[in-house]
């Protein structure tokens, strides 16, 4: 190529930020989205602390009761001298057999037909 062709040639067009708003967004608590599941909660719980001694004496010591920061749906709290199990509410993700740093917890999937049915939206 010619330095005349090169010189006549049109430059590269730059990107060009979009004029005018963009689409909004739309800021979503994640209570919102737990509200979109569904849950069926049956008799018996699918979670089980093993051993509260082991909460007590050596997971809240070293590690704040590790099982009440990790699970996304707050199923465990402590309250006065034990950690409550509130199964009603798992989503049933597993964190919480992966994240017990002792392996404290009994985690299996809630019987056929009971537990979490997910919604999209």
């Amino acid at each position: 190529m010619t330095a005349v062709a090169a010189a006549t040639r049109p430059a590269p067009s730059e990107p060009q930020a979009a004029e005018g708003p963009g689409p909004e967004v739309k800021e979503v608590k994640i209570e919102d989205k737990l509200y979109l599941n569904r849950w069926l909660a049956d008799e018996e719980s699918h979670l089980i602390v093993m051993d509260q001694g082991i909460c007590l004496t050596r997971c809240g010591e070293s590690h704040s009761y590790a099982c009440t920061i990790f699970c996304p749906a707050s199923v465990y709290k402590f309250e006065g001298n034990m950690i409550s199990v509130m199964y009603e509410g798992c989503l049933e993700c597993g964190a919480c057999r992966l994240g017990c740093p002792y392996r404290n917890i009994e985690w299996h999937f809630p019987r056929g037909g009971y537990g979490v049915t997910y919604k999209f939206g």
